[in-house]
């Protein structure tokens, strides 16, 4: 069995960490830099760090606060929000990334993925979807933090964000984002069976139930944010309770 990462999130808006249910009624969760070391310490594999309202502003993630968060994390970090080119991209390279995510502008231009691909490798690219269920089966992709709803289809987005240089999927259930209702598993092995690259699962876990269950459909990392902020759980013990489970995690 692959080891699992356990990977916490911070959705950041003007430089504090926020948390909301499905992108809305965020409240101020604590500073982005002294809660990625804590994790960090706790025993998480990456840490996710989203400027949840770059997009919206038209601009891209804050270099300061990334610098910020380097300076005291020593495991790998994500960093999505308004990257709209290459540029943007290196930028937050330098500032201490060591992967960045793409949504809404890969949307509008998708050979962006192939453009920081071949620039930086594939292992630095992201693909970031956000998943809304159609009421038919099926799921939508939603861009500009869940205001947009486009005709994309995930499985097939992710399928072909693949093929244009996307080494990660950072798999987001838009319904289920900040419920703690549970991953959308059947939304995982949709996306399981489209694409080879490793998925992060996000969106609605809370519990090491919901995690092995979210491994079990597909999932080679699971990313929580609400849970590790509110104190709910500790990466280290949550880790414990996985690995109890049959779940193979890094210790």
């Amino acid at each position: 069995m692959a080891t699992v990462r356990v990977v916490p999130c911070l959705d950041v808006r003007d430089g504090r960490v926020v948390k909301g249910v499905r992108f809305q009624g965020l409240r101020d969760v604590g500073d982005p830099a002294q809660q990625a070391a804590a994790y960090a310490a706790q025993g998480a594999d990456e840490v996710v760090l989203l400027d949840v309202t770059a997009t919206l502003e038209d601009r891209g993630a804050r270099e300061r606060t990334v610098d910020a968060v380097r300076r005291g994390l020593d495991v790998p970090l994500t960093v999505g929000g308004g990257i709209t080119n290459s540029d943007q991209a290196r930028a937050l390279l330098g500032a201490g990334a060591d992967k960045v995510a793409v949504n809404s502008a890969a949307v509008r231009r998708p050979a962006l993925l192939g453009e920081l691909a071949r620039e930086f490798g594939r292992q630095c690219v992201v693909l970031a979807v956000d998943a809304q269920a159609d009421g038919s089966g099926g799921w939508t992709v939603a861009t500009r933090s869940g205001r947009q709803r486009e005709t994309l289809q995930a499985a097939a987005w992710a399928r072909e964000g693949e093929r244009l240089g996307a080494g990660e999927i950072l798999l987001t259930s838009w319904d289920r984002d900040g419920t703690g209702d549970g991953y959308d598993l059947e939304l995982i092995a949709a996306v399981r069976a489209a694409v080879g690259v490793p998925i992060v699962a996000s969106g609605g876990g809370a519990t090491p139930a919901h995690m092995v269950a979210a491994v079990a459909a597909g999932a080679d990392a699971v990313l929580a944010a609400s849970i590790f902020h509110d104190g709910v759980w500790s990466v280290g013990n949550l880790k414990l309770v996985l690995a109890a489970r049959g779940v193979e995690v890094r210790p």
